[in-house]
């Protein structure tokens, strides 16, 4: 009959391997949750497997006392919303000219941003030209060295490019500027774009932690990815007597603090998973 499913050898062989797949990434969120929210003592003897044993969240509670952990959370939500803007708002007005055929000089623009993604300078020299321009120890350090990804400009690009072109012949008879089409026009024709775009540009700055920790040294301005960090490395030592290793177990702070981090993400991803899966097909529609 037309349109009844066949079982074959590859769909079997596809199910299977899709599962695997799921199950290797589901895994270590729930054994992190579930180390979160056991007893300590199942904890420090490594009986966790994958259930919690022992339910409690005192490492949550632990957790939100710190003083770092809420501090580091408004810092990366700050810097994340922050940079997201200027990304898209760059990447946006960037992506215009160089999507027109009657640019000046297109072709070799777009072989210079093209080159930037195999040819780096390297850490030092980032870092004395932010230093240099007195950014360090500000937000713009971490957006303005990461304004434009080449990836995203060329998918926005490419997009812009798909778009009719009556649109913008029928705007100019009108008499609109450049500028007028670009933001009355074609930016808001593009939400879907934007969106899948700003997707990725929301996770890496989510993410961000080579960038902080290398242009802040102020413990204040740290966001929740470095902390974390610090937490994994110098925390180890902090619980040396029996006692204060029976209260709470290092680990479950640690996990808890991860969850907290995660919770964003997890709760975004659902409904713009398909925003990403638009983002990976756009670049592919025209180069």
């Amino acid at each position: 009959m037309v349109g009844e499913s066949k079982l074959n050898l590859f769909g079997v062989i596809n199910a299977l391997l899709l599962c695997c797949v799921g199950l290797i990434t589901v895994y270590p969120i729930i054994y992190i949750f579930s180390i979160s929210i056991s007893d300590t003592a199942s904890v420090v003897q490594g009986k966790i497997t994958l259930f919690p044993k022992g339910i409690n969240f005192d490492a949550y509670l632990d957790v939100l006392k710190d003083d770092r952990i809420p501090r580091a959370y408004l810092n990366t939500i700050f810097y994340t919303g922050f940079g997201t803007f200027i990304n898209l708002l760059l990447t946006a007005i960037a992506a215009y000219p160089l999507s027109r055929p009657d640019f000046i000089w297109r072709k070799y623009w777009m072989i210079g941003i093209v080159l930037t993604m195999f040819l780096n300078p390297g850490i030092i020299p980032n870092y004395l030209i932010v230093h240099g321009l007195g950014l360090t120890d500000t937000v713009w350090a971490l957006v303005i060295p990461n304004a434009i990804w080449t990836m995203e400009l060329i998918i926005l690009k490419s997009f812009y490019e798909s778009m009719s072109s009556q649109v913008r012949e029928s705007a100019l008879i009108d008499g609109a500027s450049e500028y007028r089409i670009l933001f009355n026009i074609v930016i808001p024709l593009s939400k879907p774009a934007l969106a899948s775009i700003g997707l990725f540009y929301f996770m890496g700055h989510w993410n961000s932690f080579f960038l902080p920790m290398i242009y802040l040294t102020d413990s204040s301005m740290y966001p929740l990815q470095v902390v974390l960090r610090d937490m994994l490395i110098f925390d180890e030592g902090t619980k040396t007597g029996l006692v204060d290793a029976a209260a709470l177990a290092p680990q479950a702070k640690k996990n808890a603090t991860i969850v907290l981090s995660m919770i964003p993400v997890l709760l975004i991803y659902p409904f713009a998973q398909k925003y990403f899966a638009k983002g990976v097909m756009l670049g592919s529609e025209k180069g």
